[in-house]
């Protein structure tokens, strides 16, 4: 029984980050799947663009400030080319190499690697627990890597690498927002973001990649309307909303399960195995975000 003048979690703010974490985790096999017809920047950018044009709209609705001060240019294109640009592309190249329960386990190793990185710009000190942390989540990679022994390993090398640069590049610029806030209303800032992120996604799209449209079958296109318009769009909505209405803390302890369902639905929808290995990285990735989370 709850103490006297106390309240549990805000319910509306809990439906919100289930919402958030089952959107963000179904669309690691989406994208997977997407991948196999079309190129990853080709991909990412038209997912990004429908998931622009939905946030857009909303922050015309609610009428939020869209102007951005002169001053806050240099660190919103930073912002967006580390939170949408490198997260988007580096992430979704990732696939190529590894299957969507690997990159999920290994690109949700952010907690850990903002921790580090807010050490050092933020001088937040970590505690023990949190270097624990760290140990396990490397771990965790370790097996995940090399399960299959170190050939396999090195075959899926370059995939590990995309997959740690989007993770570590995003938590930078986690850091970064919270050293230099944007100071822009919630949606706002998102638009501005997601505008400015996908650009060179864009660009380079166009200059590399020479899509088949014909490729895409009717599930293919709901997948990459899923992609854009819930995942990139409604979810983000929703984390916001969740931020608002939970702890902090709360709502990043409950991002965890967002590789659990990328891992869960890849096994159901993909046909991935998930065996030991599988089973023991996401436990050790999972306890050692938790720690690093922790506080």
């Amino acid at each position: 029984m709850s103490a006297p003048g106390r309240s549990g979690p805000d319910g509306a703010g809990l439906a919100l980050l289930a919402v958030t974490t089952l959107g963000w985790g179904l669309n690691w096999p989406a994208m997977k799947v997407l991948l196999a017809e079309w190129p990853v920047l080709t991909t990412r950018a038209s997912a990004g663009a429908l998931g622009l044009t939905l946030l857009l709209t909303v922050a015309l609705v609610r009428r939020e400030k869209l102007t951005v001060p002169p001053a806050l240019w240099p660190r919103l294109v930073l912002t967006a080319l580390l939170n949408v640009t490198a997260w988007m592309g580096l992430a979704s190249f990732s696939l190529l190499w590894l299957s969507a329960a690997e990159a999920t386990i290994i690109c949700y190793t952010m907690p850990v690697w903002a921790t580090l990185m807010a050490w050092a710009i933020l001088g937040e000190k970590p505690h023990p627990a949190r270097l624990a942390g760290l140990a396990l989540a490397l771990s965790g990679l370790v097996v995940l890597v090399l399960g299959h022994g170190v050939a396999v390993g090195l075959e899926k090398a370059p995939g590990v690498a995309f997959g740690l640069g989007s993770a570590i590049l995003f938590s930078l610029g986690t850091v970064v927002t919270k050293r230099w806030p944007l100071g822009l209303p919630p949606t706002s800032a998102t638009v501005w973001q997601v505008g400015i992120g996908i650009l060179p996604l864009a660009v380079l799209a166009l200059i590399f990649d020479r899509p088949e449209v014909g490729r895409l079958s009717v599930g293919d296109w709901a997948l990459l309307a899923y992609g854009g318009v819930f995942a990139l769009g409604l979810c983000y909505l929703s984390w916001f909303a969740a931020l608002r209405r939970l702890p902090a803390s709360l709502a990043s302890l409950g991002t965890l399960l967002t590789p659990m369902v990328g891992v869960a639905s890849a096994a159901l929808f993909l046909g991935e195995p998930f065996g030991w290995r599988e089973a023991t990285a996401l436990g050790l990735t999972l306890s050692g975000v938790g720690l690093a989370v922790r506080g």
